[in-house]
C-alpha cells in the first residue's frame, strides 16, 4: 500500500473510532485487503487495535493476525480468551498457526491446541516439534499426491475433490508407501490424454528438501533453480509437505533481518515485544561484553604506560596514545568489511560451495593493498599533524617529542596499521566459516563483540611496535 494511501485510510478509521460507529467502520474493513488493514493495524494504540478486531469476522481476523508484526500482535493476541482466540487460529493454515502459537507462552499455547479439532492440532503439533529455522519449520503439511498408477483422470478428480484453498503448480507421486517418485505439472495433466497413467508423465529428477534442511540452505535452492514449489520428505523418503515461493520470500527477510541484527550486535527478540525496557535488555546483553572489551584495550594501554615510564619515554608513549584510536578504527572496520562480504556471501549461497582457500586468496590480495594504503596515510598523518599542531612546548615545562619521536611514531604507526589491517582481515574472514562449521550464525563474527576484539589486538601491535622502535634508537 502506498504511503499517502495508508496515512487516509488510517486517518479514516481513526475518524470512525472516534465517532463509535462500528457498522461504518465494519463496512470500510469490508472492501479491504488484509494486508492492508495489517499495516494500519501496525500504526494504531492497542485500545484502537482493539476495537478494529472487534468488527472483523474470525477468517480476516486470522489473516491480519498472520500479517502484521511480532510486536502488534503479541498485544492483539492479549485481547482474546484462549476459546476465541483457538476459533482464530482454527481459521489459519497450519504452517501459519504453528508460527503464532510459537511466539506463545507454552501453557497457552497448549491450551489452544486443546480447543482445536484433534486433526488440526495434531498438525500443528507436528509441525512445532521442527526447528523454526527447518524446511520442517516453514512448511506446510496440505498437499495433493497420487501413487504413479493413478491416471491423469483420478489424480483431476482428486483435485478437484480436495479442499486446498491455496494454489498449487503441481501434483507429487507417491509410491503405496507414501515414498516420494517425483512430480507432474499442472500443465502435463491438463495436456495430457485422461486414461494416461501418472507413472508415465512422472519427472523424475524434480528437485527436494529434507525436513531438518536449515531455512537459508532451502531459500539457495530456490533461487539457484527458480522454482515455485518444493516437495518435503522425511528421512525415510517419505513426503510431508511442501514449500512455497510465497514462503520462501518470508524466510529471505527474516534471514536478512537475522543478520542485519547479529551485526548490530542485538536480536531479533527485542521486536516480540513493545517494551523498551525488554528491547533495552536485548541490546545490552551485547553491549556489555563490548564495554568489557574496551576495557580491556585501556588495559593495554595503561600496561604500556608503565613499561614507557619505565624506560624514561612518557612523552613518547602520551603521543602514541593520541593516535591510536585511528589505527583501532580503521583495522576494525577493515576487518568488519571482510566478514560482512563473507558473511553475506555465505548467506546468499556464493561462497557455500567454495573452498576456504579460494576466499581466502581473494581477499588477502584485496588486504594487502587497503593494508599498504592505510599504512603509508597513517604514517604521513603522524608525522604531518603534530607540525601543523604542535603538541606541548618547552617553554611550557612539557618534554616534547620531537621530530625524531614521531618519526618513530608514524613507523610504529604505519607497521601496526599494516599488521593490524592484515590481522583483523584474517578473522573477518576465518570466522564466518569457523561460525557455519560449528552452527553458529556467521553474522555474529561481524558484530560489536569481534570488532571490540579487533580494537584490542590493534592497539597491542601498535604500542608493542611503539615499544621496540623507541628500545631500538
Amino acid at each position: 500500500m502506498a504511503k499517502e494511501h495508508r496515512e487516509q485510510l488510517a486517518a479514516q478509521i481513526e475518524h470512525l473510532l472516534t465517532q463509535a460507529d462500528a457498522s461504518a467502520l465494519a463496512e470500510l474493513l469490508k472492501g479491504l485487503r488484509a494486508s492492508d488493514i495489517a499495516e494500519v493495524v501496525e500504526l494504531m494504540e492497542n485500545d484502537q487495535r482493539h476495537e478494529i478486531f472487534k468488527v472483523l469476522a474470525n477468517p480476516m481476523r486470522a489473516e491480519v493476525l498472520e500479517k502484521v508484526d511480532e510486536a502488534a500482535r503479541a498485544e492483539i493476541i492479549e485481547f482474546f480468551h484462549i476459546s476465541e482466540f483457538s476459533d482464530i487460529i482454527s481459521e489459519l493454515d497450519p504452517d501459519d498457526a504453528a508460527d503464532v502459537l510459537a511466539e506463545m507462552p507454552r501453557a497457552d499455547s497448549e491450551e489452544v491446541l486443546g480447543n482445536l479439532s484433534p486433526d488440526d492440532a495434531a498438525q500443528i503439533k507436528d509441525l512445532m516439534s521442527y526447528s523454526e529455522d527447518s524446511a520442517g519449520g516453514i512448511m506446510d503439511p496440505v498437499l495433493i499426491s497420487v501413487e504413479a498408477d493413478a491416471t491423469v483422470a483420478e489424480a483431476v478428480g482428486k483435485i478437484r475433490s480436495s479442499e486446498i484453498d491455496e494454489d498449487f503448480f503441481s501434483i507429487f507421486v507417491v509410491d503405496k508407501d507414501d515414498k516420494y517418485l517425483g512430480d507432474v505439472r499442472i500443465r502435463l495433466l491438463l495436456t495430457s490424454h485422461a486414461d494416461s497413467q501418472i507413472g508415465q508423465l512422472l519427472s523424475k529428477d524434480s528437485i527436494y528438501v529434507n525436513v531438518d534442511a536449515d531455512q537459508e540452505e532451502v531459500r539457495n535452492l530456490f533461487r539457484k533453480n527458480d522454482l515455485i514449489v518444493a516437495p518435503v520428505l522425511d528421512a525415510d523418503s517419505k513426503l510431508i509437505g511442501r514449500i512455497t515461493a510465497d514462503r520462501i520470500l518470508e524466510v529471505a527477510e527474516e534471514e536478512a533481518n537475522e543478520d542485519i541484527y547479529a551485526m548490530a550486535g542485538t536480536d531479533t527478540a527485542e521486536l516480540e515485544k513493545e517494551s523498551v525496557f525488554r528491547a533495552a535488555r536485548i541490546r545490552m546483553t551485547w553491549l556489555t561484553p563490548c564495554l568489557i572489551g574496551t576495557a580491556v584495550t585501556a588495559l593495554v594501554g595503561i600496561f604500556f604506560r608503565e613499561t614507557f615510564f619505565e624506560v624514561g619515554q612518557l612523552y613518547i608513549w602520551a603521543a602514541a596514545v593520541v593516535f591510536a584510536p585511528m589505527i583501532a578504527a580503521i583495522s576494525g572496520n577493515a576487518g568488519l568489511q571482510t566478514s560482512a562480504i563473507v558473511v553475506s556471501g555465505l548467506a546468499a549461497g556464493h561462497l557455500a560451495d567454495l573452498h576456504l582457500g579460494e576466499v581466502f586468496e581473494r581477499e588477502v590480495r584485496i588486504a594487502l593493498i587497503v593494508a599498504i594504503a592505510c599504512a603509508v596515510l597513517a604514517a604521513v598523518v603522524c608525522v604531518v599533524l603534530p607540525e601543523v599542531l604542535p603538541i606541548g612546548t618547552a617553554s611550557q615545562g612539557v618534554e616534547t617529542v620531537g621530530s625524531g619521536g614521531y618519526f618513530r611514531i608514524a613507523i610504529a604507526q604505519g607497521v601496526g596499521m599494516f599488521s593490524a589491517i592484515m590481522v583483523s582481515t584474517t578473522l573477518g574472514l576465518f570466522l564466518p566459516f569457523l561460525f557455519r562449521r560449528i552452527g553458529i550464525d556467521p553474522a555474529i563474527s561481524a558484530g560489536p563483540l569481534v570488532t571490540t576484539a579487533n580494537d584490542s589486538i590493534s592497539v597491542l601491535i601498535y604500542m608493542t611496535l611503539t615499544l621496540l622502535l623507541v628500545k631500538g634508537f
